[in-house]
C-alpha cells in the first residue's frame, strides 16, 4: 500500500504549468510543524495532474491550508553537468482547501 495523508500550509503560489504532451501539471511547496513545541518544519513537495492541477493553480494562494492525500512517488535524474539528485514528492489524487491564509489583523483573508 503506497498512501499519504498531509495537513498543513503552502509555503508559496502554486506553479501550474503544462508538459510537451499537453497535460496540466501543478508543482506546490506545503509546510507541516512537526510534532513538539520547538521542533522545526517539514517541507512536502506535492505535485497534481490535469484538473486537479488546473483547480489549485486558479484558487490556491500562498499561506492557504490544505489537506493532500495521494501517494508517494521517488524520482533520480541527472542535472546537465552530470550531477545525480532525487526527489520524494506526493502525487496528489486529492486536495481539499481548508482555512484561508491570515491577514496581518489575525483573521483569514
Amino acid at each position: 500500500m503506497n498512501s499519504i495523508q498531509i495537513i498543513g500550509r503552502l509555503t508559496k503560489d502554486p506553479e501550474l504549468t503544462t508538459t510537451k504532451a499537453g497535460q496540466a501539471l501543478c508543482r506546490m511547496r506545503v509546510a507541516l510543524p512537526r510534532p513538539g513545541s520547538d521542533a522545526g518544519t517539514v517541507y512536502i513537495d506535492v505535485v497534481a495532474w490535469e484538473r486537479l492541477a488546473e483547480t489549485c493553480g486558479e484558487h490556491l494562494a500562498q499561506g492557504r491550508q490544505v489537506a493532500v492525500s495521494g501517494r508517494l512517488d521517488y524520482s533520480e535524474w541527472s542535472d546537465a553537468e552530470g550531477a545525480r539528485h532525487s526527489r520524494h514528492e506526493i502525487v496528489a489524487n486529492g486536495i481539499d482547501f481548508l482555512a484561508q491564509p491570515k491577514t496581518k489583523h489575525g483573521e483569514a483573508g
